[in-house]
């Protein structure tokens, strides 16, 4: 990939992000929906109130522990990043349960912190393992970028800088997934992960409907956890079987448009 290529489709992944910030701010104040907390699943067992909601977390659990293990005796040049991508995962269980026993705007805190962390991890990963592994450098500041979506939301009630965050990252990763060839092979994990994400959003809106579908068995917002979880422990079995391609050799400078799927 020449450096001209390489500037126009970096500045798509930049035009994306200005785009979609112009059309974020450009509403009025978003705030947390109160209906967002009503879960049709409310189900008691073992004394835990809300159980199936919060034992599903147990998954993230398995996920973030499976990817940590891993690093151990993994060297990919990105492990840094994929450290807190994973750590993340596996906080994000204990304040996922903590805000599923008693759901309201102040536990959701608990529950976002960590995902916000995880979500802006692993968005270092995909631009340091696509175009310059340089770029983990910003690990750091992305981590920041995440908590203070958080922090505004906190002090404003106002969750468009946290939407904002949320949706132009998710929009921008199939950008960088289909413009830039990996450093790695066996990247289409990450488009599994990405069905899994999608799949998981959408059982959530249908939070409801599940419940009775299934005749009460298990409620979407519970589905949402089990597929996100099998989505993250599709990203450990990448990390833990993949290889570098002749791309990576480079020191991390993309230099070809051959792709890695």
């Amino acid at each position: 990939m020449n450096k001209f290529s390489l500037k126009l489709k970096s500045g798509l992944i930049v035009f994306a992000f200005m785009a979609t910030f112009m059309w974020m701010f450009s509403k009025s104040v978003i705030t947390q929906d109160q209906s967002y907390h009503a879960f049709v699943d409310t189900r008691n067992f073992w004394g835990i109130p809300n159980a199936h909601n919060v034992l599903t977390n147990i998954l993230f659990i398995v996920a973030g522990f499976l990817g940590l293990k891993e690093l151990l005796s993994n060297d990919a040049r990105t492990k840094k990043s994929w450290f807190w991508f994973f750590l993340s995962i596996v906080l994000v269980a204990p304040g996922s349960a903590y805000y599923h026993l008693n759901p309201n705007d102040q536990t959701l805190v608990w529950d976002r912190l960590p995902m916000s962390m995880g979500f802006m991890a692993l968005y270092v990963v995909l631009l340091a393992e696509h175009i310059s592994f340089k770029l983990e450098k910003f690990l750091h500041f992305a981590l920041l970028t995440g908590l203070l979506s958080i922090g505004v939301w906190v002090f404003t009630t106002d969750l468009r800088f946290y939407f904002w965050i949320q949706f132009s990252t998710f929009l921008t990763v199939p950008l960088i997934l289909i413009l830039f060839p990996s450093f790695y092979n066996k990247r289409y994990w990450y488009f599994i992960t990405l069905i899994f994400y999608a799949l998981a959003k959408w059982v959530e809106i249908k939070d409801h409907q599940i419940f009775a579908f299934t005749n009460e068995f298990i409620s979407g917002h519970a589905l949402k956890h089990i597929l996100a979880a099998v989505g993250l422990i599709g990203l450990w079995w990448m990390v833990k079987t993949r290889e570098e391609t002749s791309q990576a050799v480079t020191g991390g400078s993309v230099t070809n448009s051959a792709t890695a799927l």
